[in-house]
């Protein structure tokens, strides 16, 4: 049985992170470590847990766990990445986003290359149940060639936007992005936040990938509302066109045409996201166990997705297309910061 540990407990995910144990079967949460005791000791409590740390350094010497779950700001991340290296802790996932600029970029693409440390963002949307389905479908041919993928969040890309842009890789897989327009508007998301999720407030973008699929993007209040959706981040879509048929999903319901006929059903989300959590948790394990898996979401897909967001910026600060590879550019979110001031 492999060890399973949280470092921060403010906020729902860790609760949603400790619940879906119940559903994984070859791991056990046996650690949590927050800075706060009052906060540990509820938490630990709460979910049976019972070895405790102020500090996740020592839980990482003294505990040893085997896969950590990382529900921290992300301006503190690469020093946590950095402690499990040095503790050879076997693999972590990081909540999102991965990263706020192309520094934080360079930086984990340096330690990815040299450590063994596995390393997956919880994008757990990609294991729901239904979508699974549908991607698995789509993989299958069902709707043809995609020709088409149309995604929006109302939050913002770094917030809730990266779940989307996931989305995007989830229906084609292994292509790669070619070019990409972006505009923008709203800085009120670039401002000091408690959960650093540094962003303009909307933003749309058209992205041209190398299997000639175009995706659009729309994340920020104005995206579109998704019916059943009564909290701002339960408000994603995503819209799936292909040759022979198309697809539509959100966080509360699918609808699938292929080949003439049309199939539709409701979902809970949060019956969806406890299994989808599971189901994400038990992929790193067979990554664990098998260095050839292909853990889909892997660091190298998430930081490759995040080079798309630098791309975006860097279209709203020039006003131009971007073409990949991209120019890394320094203190890009003071830039976008002045622009849209």
């Amino acid at each position: 049985m492999y060890k399973s540990a949280i470092i921060g407990v403010s906020g729902p995910r860790a609760n949603e992170h400790a619940d879906a144990y119940a559903h994984i079967k070859r791991s056990a949460l046996t650690a949590v470590s927050t800075r706060n005791e009052a906060n540990l000791k509820a938490f630990a409590s709460k979910h049976s847990v019972d070895n405790t740390y102020t500090d996740y350094r020592n839980m990482f010497a003294e505990h040893k766990p085997d896969i950590v779950h990382v529900n921290t700001p992300p301006n503190v991340r690469v020093e946590v990445f950095e402690a499990a290296i040095e503790h050879g802790i076997p693999a972590i996932i990081f909540e999102k986003p991965i990263a706020l600029s192309f520094e934080d970029l360079t930086q984990f693409r340096a330690l990815a290359t040299s450590s063994k440390c596995k390393v997956a963002v919880n994008h757990q949307l990609h294991f729901h149940p239904n979508r699974a389905a549908l991607q698995e479908k789509v993989a299958n041919g069902a709707i043809g060639q995609v020709t088409h993928i149309d995604v929006s969040s109302q939050l913002n890309i770094v917030h809730q936007g990266t779940h989307v842009l996931q989305a995007i890789r989830s229906f084609i897989p292994g292509a790669r992005p070619v070019s990409i327009k972006a505009s923008a508007s709203g800085a009120t998301g670039l401002t000091d936040n408690p959960r650093h999720h540094y962003a303009p407030d909307q933003l749309q973008a058209e992205i041209v990938y190398s299997n000639g699929t175009h995706a659009t993007l729309n994340c920020g209040p104005a995206a579109p509302s998704v019916d059943g959706a009564h909290e701002i981040n339960h408000h994603k879509r995503i819209a799936v066109q292909g040759t022979e048929g198309q697809l539509l999903w959100s966080m509360w319901g699918w609808e699938l045409t292929a080949q003439g006929n049309t199939s539709s059903g409701k979902h809970d989300y949060f019956a969806e996201d406890i299994l989808g959590q599971a189901a994400m948790v038990e992929s790193m394990i067979d990554w664990i166990e098998d260095d050839s898996f292909l853990m889909p979401l892997r660091l190298d897909n998430a930081l490759a997705d995040f080079e798309i967001i630098m791309g975006m910026y860097q279209s709203i600060i020039h006003d131009k297309k971007i073409t990949f590879p991209l120019q890394k550019e320094t203190d890009i979110l003071n830039k976008i910061r002045d622009k849209l001031k």
